[in-house]
């Protein structure tokens, strides 16, 4: 990696080398990928029967060229899904990643009448906040700050993999040029997400940040907790924001009689 990426940052090479690692050292066969196109389009999933290997790829470097890539997994792919789209990104922008169970669900959805019933619609949202927050980042926080994105330096702000954890969403502020660590509570312990945040700040200042610069935090959950509010009274440089979603059923115009009036 320092050969390759002599000017890269540190974290960037840190990156990449731990995305090397779990390519080769943790997927093992039998479990199961989601391969993908962009942000918003699943392209197949399936499930790996062997083990990662190196294949030295030759001349052919263009993408989409045959044998054009030299790290391989062997996996089988299913007939379905294939190609579905979805209307918001659902997906981060790093090559490689884990999900959990629930939101593997989600995405991937379940034949009629199998598999575990549908999440109720708050355990939904939960689960597709981070990818709402990022899809409408300019028009929530209104220009005043943008998710890191310099892919040239392999920086991607959505899941942002760090020595101590992974980042829900690492921003910057347009104003200052400062760092912002954004965490989602997502159910958590209020202590937890706390010290959460303050251990990425405390990373990204050391790893990260050129003279002069700062870092801050940013809590975001479906309502406060006198052990959050508490806890954040001793600390400084972290905004707490609460998120509200609205919910209703309208009568479509010609819609016929109102049901239970």
């Amino acid at each position: 990696m320092e050969r390759s990426y002599p000017e890269g940052p540190l974290a960037v090479r840190r990156r990449y080398v731990r995305m090397l690692w779990d390519f080769y050292h943790e997927i093992k066969p039998g479990d199961v990928v989601i391969a993908r196109r962009g942000t918003k389009r699943l392209a197949a999933v399936g499930t790996v029967v062997r083990s990662a290997y190196y294949k030295h790829a030759g001349n052919a470097v263009a993408v989409g060229e045959e044998n054009a890539y030299s790290n391989h997994l062997g996996v089988r792919w299913a007939d379905a899904p294939r190609d579905k789209a979805y209307d918001t990104a659902v997906f981060g922008m790093q090559t490689l990643y884990e999900i959990n169970e629930e939101k593997y669900r989600l995405l991937v959805g379940k034949d009629e009448g199998n598999g575990p019933p549908l999440p109720q619609v708050e355990f939904v949202l939960e689960k597709y906040l981070e990818d709402f927050l990022v899809t409408n980042f300019d028009r929530l926080f209104a220009g005043r700050l943008a998710v890191l994105a310099d892919p040239e330096q392999g920086l991607i702000g959505q899941q942002f993999k760090t020595d101590v954890g992974i980042i829900d969403i690492l921003a910057r502020e347009e104003s200052t040029g400062s760092f912002v660590v954004i965490e989602l509570k997502k159910g958590r312990e209020s202590d937890q997400v706390v010290g959460q945040v303050l251990r990425y700040m405390g990373w990204v200042r050391d790893n990260l940040c050129e003279e002069g610069q700062q870092v801050k935090g940013m809590i975001i959950c479906r309502e406060v907790d006198l052990r959050l509010t508490y806890a954040l009274k001793m600390t400084q440089g972290i905004a707490l924001k609460v998120y509200r979603v609205d919910f209703e059923l309208l009568d479509a115009p010609g819609g016929g009689e109102r049901a239970g009036s």
